[in-house]
């Protein structure tokens, strides 16, 4: 099997949101804890930071520009550099407080809501649809704590992922109108593995999903029957993204700031051990698809 490889080992306290530009031949990450912003160029093996104290939990890149990017003060335009235009901070009432997201091909922004607190009564999360004039609107609701998205290579299905409840769901999607329909279950995460995490589809249409807690990404059939399972250091491996020239490139992020949860698989030791901080890339022949691009303005 080909070899895990560390591109970078910034500590990152929560590494998320792997996003590679097939324009630039960049690849980006965020670590939304440690209010960072990474870039990394195959091409020179050079890795850089591209902003410091901006949260960024979700993130897309944006057609007219820079990119659409969520986090727990909302969702926004941001330029790439010193401009945050807010595109909303609530929804019918509901706070925009949101985590991963995803452009689908028509160039809207989908992205959950997450208020998960286990020593508290809590909201569930929505998931919420960002339309190219910036209305948003929630689309399905009742979430513990809203994750990773993906489509369907033939963008008939939307891949939804929620961490807490183990659970990742498949809907209908219908690109024309941006509706989705028939929410069920795609995954059921047995108790005893990690958490499922960030998400990304390959091009022959299996689904990749990184496990928190539990040291290993995997990969499910069209079926979502589990097709393999393959083992990284870090216990939090948080979430992946394809990219290089072919699309065969693996990134892999994961984090460093230890978070106990009751979810927690039993046995796992919060308190000892490799949690994780650093970006890992795997090339194993199998090809991903490109990732759509917002298209908002506001």
């Amino acid at each position: 099997m080909p070899e895990l490889t560390v591109i970078a080992d910034y500590g990152d306290l929560c590494g998320e949101n792997p996003i590679w530009d097939g324009t630039t031949n960049a690849f980006y990450w965020t670590d939304c804890v440690g209010l960072k912003f990474y870039r990394y160029h195959p091409n020179t093996g050079k890795h850089e930071l591209v902003k410091d104290g901006l949260e960024i939990n979700g993130a897309a890149f944006n057609q007219p520009g820079g990119f659409v990017i969520s986090n727990n003060s909302g969702i926004w335009c941001w330029d790439g550099a010193d401009k945050a235009e807010l595109i909303a901070s609530e929804v019918d009432g509901h706070k925009c407080q949101m985590n991963d997201g995803i452009a689908d091909p028509a160039g809207r922004f989908f992205v959950g809501s997450c208020f998960y607190n286990p020593t508290q009564k809590y909201e569930l999360g929505k998931l919420i649809r960002v339309e190219a004039n910036g209305q948003v609107r929630i689309v399905d609701e009742g979430f513990h704590l809203a994750n990773g998205l993906g489509f369907s290579p033939d963008c008939k299905i939307l891949y939804f992922t929620d961490s807490a409840a183990r659970l990742i769901y498949a809907y209908d999607y219908e690109m024309k109108t941006g509706s989705v329909r028939n929410r069920r279950v795609f995954v059921k995460v047995p108790n005893d593995q990690g958490l499922p995490d960030g998400l990304t589809v390959d091009a022959p249409g299996f689904v990749w999903s990184a496990q928190w807690y539990g040291s290993c990404i995997v990969r499910y059939d069209p079926d979502g029957k589990l097709e393999r399972r393959i083992i990284t250091p870090a216990k939090q491996t948080s979430s992946l993204a394809f990219g290089g020239p072919d699309l065969t490139d693996i990134f892999i992020t994961t984090a460093a700031k230890s978070e106990p949860m009751p979810v927690m698989p039993p046995g796992y030791d919060p308190d000892s051990g490799y949690f994780g901080g650093r970006l890992y890339h795997l090339n194993l022949g199998i090809q991903g698809k490109a990732e759509f691009k917002a298209n908002i303005s506001v």
